[in-house]
């Protein structure tokens, strides 16, 4: 049996994303700029140490379209060290790299148009014969499906609706991957790299920085026996669509978290050794920033709900983590409550990204009345002092001036 073809897959890097991030005076960028590109240098320097002999990058760049100049010279300079070991590249074609109009060039367009050795841009559905040190290695490319481009191909589309457009693109893009499959040699070991949703998969935080509308592949369109691999990008949450099945059907995931909603995913790439009908695969997980959402409880806490919190914040380690608190409040703790002494408590933190409150302003919502409408302003008021736990005695005397009240109006 020959060797296996050593790859490495990962995707959705998009550089330039600065949420919860100060600017660095070091380097006058966005620390959570250079998160992202800590993890790009992160992917280059494992392929670099495991001589890794082809990497497929699934698209998605940059955060927009049109990165700025410090950005793409940071994208680069870690593409240039792939080219500069003689690691054969692919850089497919993203929704976030992708122009708004067609003719025009798309942000990873520049290595194409240098002609960057080892370098290969995967803009267009094509089958590329990729000579790797191991063997020869097959790679079809499917970039995003822009609606653009089917719109600009017939006048006919142009009548469609969004709705029409969107089947009859899926329907295209179907026909795309059946020709690609079809043009396979079964003598080489092959992979399918795309840049889409398919059918079944689990969404991460992807759609909270999507740039285009969704089109979405069946799984069928993918599962064709022509391919050992099939190498996913655009959902942010990595997993194996095929479900345990041949081809491995697979999204690297995102090398960062994007925002809260990522939270407790695992981040990293895929490595791939790549045999003809034998290929193995494991998800390699990366060090990422730490997302952490502290919730606290003080609606037992009287008039110290601040100490809550604070409990809260002491069982976790905010160390470097973006951070979020969401604090449950009474109406009337609000006064009471110390949003300094919470921001003080999480100096350690790297970006403190809210402390929300929940109140409790509706005393009907505390002590339990579904129907309050068929109660009376004694029987609520009743009712209340018992969830609050007064004496009987007490509570006696309060309905009493409160009936006096009442009924002096």
């Amino acid at each position: 049996m020959s060797l296996p073809v050593r790859v490495l897959h990962f995707a959705d890097i998009h550089i330039g994303m600065e949420n919860y991030g100060h600017l660095d005076r070091a380097t006058g960028v966005n620390q959570r700029v250079l998160d992202f590109i800590r993890g790009l240098k992160t992917v280059v320097d494992y392929a670099l140490d495991h001589e890794a002999d082809l990497v497929i990058f699934a698209g998605d760049a940059f955060k927009t379209r049109d990165p700025n100049p410090t950005i793409l010279r940071e994208f680069s300079r870690q593409l240039m060290r792939l080219s500069a070991a003689q690691v054969p590249t692919i850089l497919l074609v993203g929704n976030h790299d992708m122009p708004l109009i067609e003719k025009r060039a798309n942000s990873v367009d520049i290595f194409n148009t240098l002609a960057v050795p080892f370098i290969t841009v995967g803009k267009t559905e094509r089958l590329h014969l990729i000579e790797t040190r191991r063997g020869m290695v097959q790679v079809a490319t499917a970039p995003w499906p822009a609606r653009s481009r089917l719109m600009a191909s017939a006048d006919e589309y142009r009548k469609l609706s969004i709705e029409d457009l969107d089947r009859e693109l899926e329907r295209v893009v179907g026909d795309e991957l059946q020709r690609l499959a079809s043009e396979v040699d079964p003598g080489l070991p092959a992979i399918l790299t795309g840049h889409f949703t398919v059918g079944g998969a689990q969404f991460g935080s992807e759609r909270n920085v999507m740039i285009g509308r969704d089109a979405v592949i069946s799984l069928a369109a993918l599962a064709n026996p022509a391919w050992d691999y099939v190498a996913l990008g655009h959902i942010h949450k990595h997993q194996q669509v095929n479900r345990g099945s041949l081809p491995p059907v697979v999204y690297s995931g995102s090398l960062e978290r994007i925002d809260f909603g990522e939270e407790s995913d695992a981040k990293g790439f895929v490595w791939v050794e790549l045999v003809r009908g034998q290929t193995i695969w494991r998800f390699v997980p990366v060090s990422v920033r730490p997302f952490i959402t502290i919730d606290a409880d003080a609606t037992h806490d009287g008039e110290t709900p601040t100490d809550a919190v604070l409990r809260a914040i002491e069982r976790h380690d905010v160390t470097g983590a973006v951070v979020r608190v969401r604090v449950k409040l009474l109406h009337e703790q609000e006064a009471h409550f110390r949003p300094k002494l919470v921001e003080d408590a999480l100096a350690a933190a790297h970006f403190v990204a809210s402390i929300s409150r929940e109140v409790e302003r509706d005393a009907r919502s505390r002590i339990g009345i579904e129907n309050a409408e068929s109660l009376s302003p004694l029987e609520l008021l009743d009712r209340y002092f018992k969830s609050r736990s007064t004496s009987a005695e007490r509570t006696a005397d309060l309905l009493e001036v409160a009936k006096t009240l009442i009924e002096s109006q």
